[in-house]
Formats: structure tokens, sequence, C-alpha cells
């Protein structure tokens, strides 16, 4: 147990369905559909789950599940009986990030709720559209002093208090994969997020970003749905 209590384990699974199931009988389809759906249902009681479609905003992911759970276990189970089920065998995952929860050492004076997802859990509003990228600061960065970085996160925040409808969910990946951090962003309103995004383009802290690619732009539905949009 860490000094900041309960934290969330945190994986966004994207994955890309190849050409050749979709010329599988429909029946065939659809017992596959409903096989993978069901074996997603049944780790309800072990973490949220929410899925989102990317079928016409990406060319090389169809389907995202962001999975929030307090036991990694249970996110490699749920992985390991998709891939024997019989859609499983067509899927593949282009891209997959793993992080996890913890408070962030800059939001003590700027806690909004519903805008901000900085804490050691991490609940999923299911608003209509979640924007997500892996994120990776520069070496220097984590030179300068923390009054300097505090100063500069403080105009993040004051650039993001602009846009109350977009909620951020920031999960930190250090030791545990390829990036830093990945940033989740949930809205009803693609426009907004384009604003803040070209906003914080502008910010101070702007020259201190290594990487922050690729970028998702998901949908949220109902797993059902997501599978029907594969074809």
């Amino acid at each position: 147990m860490t000094q900041e209590g309960k934290r969330d384990y945190v994986k966004y699974s994207f994955f890309k369905v190849a050409p050749e199931w979709r010329r599988l009988p429909a029946e065939e389809r659809d017992l596959g559909k409903a096989e993978f759906a069901s074996i997603a249902e049944e780790f309800a009681d072990r973490m949220a789950l929410a899925s989102y479609s990317l079928v016409g905003t990406r060319g090389d992911a169809d389907l995202m599940l962001w999975q929030v759970s307090p036991a990694l276990e249970a996110i490699t189970e749920l992985q390991v009986q998709l891939n024997h089920s019989h859609l499983g065998r067509y899927l593949s995952m282009p891209y997959s990030y793993l992080a996890m929860t913890r408070k962030s050492p800059y939001v003590a004076q700027h806690q909004h709720p519903g805008q901000e997802g900085a804490q050691s859990s991490m609940q999923v509003l299911g608003r209509k559209y979640l924007f997500i990228y892996p994120f990776v600061k520069t070496h220097d960065w984590y030179q300068l002093p923390q009054e300097a970085r505090q100063r500069m996160m403080n105009q993040h925040f004051s650039i993001g208090h602009k846009y109350p409808d977009v909620k951020i969910s920031t999960a930190y990946s250090f030791g545990l994969d390829d990036q830093e951090f990945v940033l989740g962003f949930e809205t009803d309103d693609p426009g907004s997020f384009l604003d803040l995004v070209m906003a914080l383009r502008e910010s101070e802290a702007r020259p201190y970003t290594l990487r922050d690619t690729p970028i998702f732009t998901c949908r949220h539905k109902p797993l059902r749905e997501c599978l029907e949009d594969l074809g």
C-alpha cells in the first residue's frame, strides 16, 4: 500500500479488426461479437470498463477499451480471455497504454470537481467523446526547481479552467510503460477540446513537451454497439 492509499491501474487497449473477419458469414460474426461482449461483462465486478468506437476517426484502430481496476491481474485476465475468443483471433492491438493513478503534485490549490481527474482513483464520466494520447516531458523539465514547474502548471490550470466542459484524467506510466503519462480528455464538444489544445500550445511549459502523439478521437458507446461498428 502506498502512502496515498488505494490506487487504480489504468489500461487503454486499442484493437484493429482484420479485413478477413468482415468476409465471414454474418451469423458467425454475430456470434463472435456476442461472445466478446459477454466476456467483458463478466469482469464488471472487477473493473470499471468503458468502450469507444474509433471507426471513422482512425485508420489504424477500430475499438478501444478503457479499463480501471485496483488489480492488474483483472486487466491481464480479461485480455487473455478475449484473446481466446472467436473475434479475438481476428484482432490486433496496434496501441496499448498501461498506467496507474496518483494524486498530482501540482493540483493542491486547483481542484475543480468534474473537470480534473488526477486523484488516486479514476472515474469514467461517459461523456460522448474521449481524446487519448501518451505524453512525455523533456529531461530538462525535471531539472527545473519545483517553484518554476508549479508556476507553469498554474498557467496550464488557468487555461484549462476556461474550458469547464473538458474533463482531464491523468494516469502515470513511470516504470510501467514507454510513456510517462497517459492523458484522457472527456467532453461532449470536440470543438472545445480543439480550442483548449490550441491555447495550450502558447503556454510557457510547451517547450518542455517531448512527445504527445499519437492522438485518438474516441466516441463513447456501449460495447455491443462498438462491436456492431466493426462490421
